[in-house]
C-alpha cells in the first residue's frame, strides 16, 4: 500500500490540473498521511498533547492509547517507565523537543510500535535496538556527526520512511539497510560541513524517493557524491545559486540524475539568477527526466538574452509555481522566449508576474499549457498559428476582459478541446458579430467571470460542458439554436428565475442551477428534458405556492441519484409561515389550487344556502313582516307630511288589534261592541299566528313600543285593555 502511494505522488505531475500547491517535505508528509489513512480505522484511542510546553511524557496516559503526539515541546529526555505501560501504542511523535540521547530499549514493551517521528530535536547519538515493526521512523534534523544507521537497522523489514541527519558522510553509512527496500529517504544536509578539496561519496539504498534538504540560507555547497542504483522521484530543496556556485549544482546532479528510473525531479525554494537557470535547464534537456517541477523559485539579478538549444529530449512536463522576480527591467523576450520555444507537450507557469507570452516561431509541440494565475491580458496569443497540437489552455486567474478577443483567440488552435478562463473579468456584451471560436472546443469553463445572458450568443458551436457559474446571468434566451451537442450545463450562483427548457439543448443530461433565484420553476421541465441524468437545484427560494406543486411532485418521483441533494437543500423561502420547510414536506389540497373547482364549490355553497333561507322565510312568513314594516314605513312618512291637527283627526287609534281567522267572530261580536261603547277607534289586523308568545304580549310590546308612533291611545283603553285581553286564547310566536 505504502509502495503505491508513493508512486502516485512520483507520477502526479503527469495531471493535467495542477494538483501539487506546496511540495515541501513531500516524502516526509505524504507518507505521514498514507500511515495515518492506513491506521485511522485501526485507532480507538488518540492523545494529542503538542505543543503544550511539557518538559515530560503525562504520566496519566490510558493504557489503551494508540496514537500519542508530544511534538513542539520542551521535553529533553525519554525514559522506559514513561511509555512501557503503552502497550497498544503504534504512533509516536516527539518532533520539535529538546532530546538529546534516545535509547530506543525504552520501546522494548512497546512491540507494536509502528510510527517513530524523533526529528527536530538535539539528538547527537542513539543506543540501538529497535523495533521489528516499525514502518516510519524519522532521525532528520538533529546534530549528528555522522548517519546513525547501525547493524540493527537491517532487521527492520517493514520500514518504509526513513529520515536521517549528519554533518559528514561516508560512502557505507548505508550499508546496513542496503538490501531494504524503501519508499522514501530524506536526507537532511542543512548542517554538512564543507571540506575544501575533499569530496566525500554516499551510496544510497534502492528507494523510490530521495529528498535532500539543504541550508535555506547558505549558497549551494555541497562536495558529496551521492549515487542511487534505482531512483524513481528526487527532491531538492533550499538551493541558492549564482553566478559562481551554478555548476556545483549540476555536477552534483550528474549523478543522481544518470539513472534511466529517475522520472521526477523537484526543486523547492530555489534562488538563482537568469542565467544560471537556464544553464541548469540545458543541464536536464537530455537527461532521463520526464517531469521537473519547480516550486518557489525567485530570479535575482539581471534578466538578459540567452542561448538556449532545445535538443531532443524526453522531458514531457515543466511545471513551474509560485516564481518571484527579484529583476523589473529587462527585455520581455529574453525571458518569455525561452518557454514558448520548447518542445515538451506540457509546460505550467502558475503564480507568476508574468505579463505576456510570446506566440512560438515554429509549430508548436504544446499540447497541454496552464498559465494560472498570471497577469495575462487579451493580447495573449492573438493572431498565433503555430499552437496547431493544442488541446488544453488554462488561463485562470488573469487579466482577461473581452470575451470577444478570447474567441478569436481560440481560432486557429484546431485541436483545442478544453478552454479554462475562469476567474477573470469576461465580460459578454452584445455583439454585431460572431464570435470566432475553434470549432474544435468540447470543455468551456466560464466561471467566475461577468458575463450576462448575452454569452450565450457567444460559445463554441459544439462545445459539450459549459461551466458559467458565479456570473451575471438572469436567464436564458429562448432563441438559442446552436447549441444542440450541449450535455453538461453549469449555471450556478446567477440571477437566474427559472428552470431552462431543453428545446435548445437537446442533448443536455446534467444541469447545475443551484444557488439562483428560482422560485416557480417549471413544471414541464422533466417533460422537455427527456435526457436528463443529474439535476442540482437546491438551495433556491422557492415560493410554497400552487404553482409549485407539480414541481415538487415530478422532482420527488425522480431517483436521488437524478436530483443532487434532495431533499435537503430544497426548501420553501415564502410565505414565511412555512419557511424552512423541505418542499417534500410541503403539501396543498387541490380545492385551494383549482379555480374552476373553488368557484364551482363556492356557488353551489351559495346556492344551497340561498335555498335553505329562502325556505326558512316562507316557513316563517317573512314576506309579511318585510310588507308590514314597509308599509309602516311609508305611512310615517306621509305622517310627517300632514298637520298635526289634521293627523290627530284622521288617524288617531285608541286600539290595535291584530288577530287571527280563528278569532274573527269573537273579535267582531264581543271585543269590537264593548269598545266601541266609549267611542274607542280600533285599528284592526287580521293575521294567522304561529304558536309561540301569547297575543297579549304581542299586542302590549307593540303598543308600547309604538306609544309616540301614529297610534295615539287613551289611559282608558290601555286600563280597560287589560280586562278585556286576557280573554284572548291566541298566541304568537313573534312580537310585533
Amino acid at each position: 500500500m505504502v509502495k503505491s502511494l508513493w508512486d502516485s505522488l512520483c507520477n502526479m505531475s503527469q495531471d493535467r490540473e495542477p494538483i501539487v500547491e506546496s511540495f515541501h517535505f513531500v516524502c516526509t508528509l505524504a507518507l505521514i498521511v498514507g500511515s495515518m489513512t492506513q491506521f485511522s480505522d485501526e485507532f480507538e484511542s488518540v492523545v494529542d498533547y503538542s505543543n503544550k510546553n511539557l518538559t515530560h511524557v503525562p504520566k496519566d496516559l490510558s493504557p489503551s492509547t494508540k496514537s500519542l503526539s508530544l511534538s513542539q515541546n520542551s521535553i529533553s529526555d525519554l525514559q522506559m517507565s514513561d511509555i512501557s505501560f503503552l502497550s497498544e501504542l503504534r504512533v509516536l511523535r516527539l518532533s520539535h523537543n529538546r532530546i538529546r540521547r534516545l535509547d530506543f530499549g525504552v520501546f522494548l514493551l512497546n512491540r507494536d510500535l509502528e510510527y517513530l517521528d524523533v526529528s527536530h530535536n538535539q539528538l547527537q547519538n542513539i543506543s540501538c535496538c529497535p523495533m521489528v515493526n516499525l514502518k516510519h521512523l524519522d532521525l532528520s534534523f538533529n546534530d549528528f556527526e555522522v548517519l546513525p544507521v547501525y547493524k540493527e537497522f537491517g532487521n527492520l523489514m517493514k520500514l518504509s520512511f526513513l529520515g536521517l541527519s549528519a554533518a559528514k558522510f561516508r560512502q557505507l553509512d548505508l550499508l546496513p539497510i542496503s538490501h531494504l527496500h524503501l519508499s522514501c529517504v530524506l536526507l537532511d544536509l542543512v548542517n554538512y560541513q564543507i571540506k575544501d578539496g575533499e569530496t566525500e561519496s554516499l551510496q544510497v539504498p534502492n528507494t523510490n524517493v530521495l529528498h535532500l534538504v539543504f541550508h535555506p540560507n547558505s549558497l549551494f555547497s555541497v562536495q558529496v557524491n551521492i549515487s542511487v542504483n534505482a531512483l524513481g522521484c528526487l527532491q531538492l530543496s533550499n538551493i541558492k545559486l549564482n553566478d559562481k556556485n551554478c555548476q556545483s549544482l549540476i555536477i552534483f546532479l550528474s549523478e543522481l540524475t544518470r539513472g534511466p528510473t529517475l522520472l521526477n525531479l523537484t526543486l523547492q525554494h530555489i534562488e538563482t539568477n537568469w542565467k544560471c537557470f537556464v544553464r541548469l535547464l540545458q543541464f536536464l534537456w537530455p537527461r532521463p527526466v520526464e517531469y521537473l517541477n519547480i516550486y518557489n523559485l525567485t530570479i535575482t539579478e539581471s534578466i538578459s538574452r540567452e542561448t538556449f538549444i532545445y535538443v531532443e529530449t524526453v522531458l514531457k512536463s515543466l511545471k513551474i509555481e509560485h516564481v518571484t522576480n527579484q529583476v523589473f527591467l529587462f527585455v520581455k523576450d529574453a525571458l518569455y522566449s525561452v518557454f514558448a520555444e520548447m518542445n515538451i507537450r506540457m509546460l505550467t507557469l502558475s503564480d507568476t508576474p508574468f505579463i505576456h507570452m510570446v506566440c512560438p516561431e515554429f509549430p508548436s509541440t504544446f499540447a497541454f499549457l496552464n498559465f494560472t494565475q498570471n497577469v495575462f491580458t487579451d493580447s495573449i496569443f492573438q493572431g498565433c498559428s503555430t499552437l496547431k497540437r493544442l488541446e488544453t489552455l488554462i488561463l485562470q486567474r488573469n487579466g482577461l476582459k473581452n470575451l470577444f478577443k478570447v474567441a478569436l483567440m481560440t481560432k486557429t488552435m484546431s485541436s483545442l478541446e478544453t478552454l479554462d478562463v475562469s476567474l477573470n473579468s469576461l465580460n459578454s456584451h452584445v455583439y454585431d458579430r460572431t464570435c470566432a471560436w475553434a470549432e474544435s472546443i468540447r470543455v468551456l469553463n466560464l466561471s467566475s467571470n461577468v458575463l450576462s445572458d448575452s454569452v450565450f450568443r457567444c460559445l463554441p458551436p459544439k462545445v459539450k460542458v459549459l461551466d458559467l457559474h458565479n456570473n451575471r446571468i438572469v436567464s436564458i434566451p429562448k432563441d438559442v439554436t446552436h447549441l444542440q451537442a450541449l450535455q453538461e450545463l453549469n449555471v450556478a450562483s446567477n440571477f437566474l428565475t427559472d428552470l431552462p427548457g431543453c428545446g435548445a439543448f437537446s442533448s443536455l443530461s446534467v444541469l447545475v442551477i443551484d444557488h439562483n433565484s428560482v422560485s416557480h420553476p417549471s413544471s414541464d421541465f422533466f417533460q422537455s428534458c427527456q435526457n436528463i441524468r443529474s439535476i442540482t437545484a437546491g438551495n433556491n427560494p422557492f415560493r410554497c405556492t400552487c404553482e409549485l406543486r407539480e414541481f415538487v411532485k415530478n422532482i420527488g418521483q425522480a431517483s436521488r441519484e437524478v436530483v443532487e441533494g434532495w431533499p435537503d437543500s430544497y426548501r420553501c423561502d415564502y410565505p414565511d409561515s412555512i419557511k424552512g420547510t423541505p418542499l417534500q414536506d410541503f403539501h396543498m389540497s387541490p380545492l385551494s389550487c383549482d379555480t374552476i373547482l373553488l368557484t364551482v364549490t363556492i356557488g353551489a355553497t351559495l346556492l344551497l344556502l340561498a335555498a335553505i333561507g329562502a325556505s326558512l322565510c316562507l316557513y316563517f312568513d317573512l314576506p309579511w313582516y318585510l310588507r308590514m314594516l314597509w308599509q309602516w314605513t311609508q305611512t310615517r312618512h306621509r305622517a310627517r307630511n300632514i298637520p298635526l291637527e289634521e293627523l290627530q283627526r284622521n288617524l288617531q287609534f285608541h286600539a290595535f288589534v291584530s288577530y287571527s281567522e280563528h278569532d274573527s267572530a269573537w273579535v267582531k261580536n264581543e271585543l269590537l261592541p264593548n269598545l266601541e261603547k266609549d267611542d274607542i277607534r280600533v285599528c284592526l289586523h287580521e293575521r294567522n299566528f304561529v304558536p309561540g308568545k301569547s297575543i297579549v304580549e304581542n299586542i302590549i310590546h307593540f303598543i308600547e313600543k309604538s306609544y309616540k308612533s301614529i297610534f295615539v291611545l287613551s289611559p282608558h283603553f290601555i286600563q280597560r285593555s287589560h280586562h278585556i285581553l286576557p280573554r284572548l286564547s291566541l298566541s304568537a310566536k313573534y312580537p310585533l
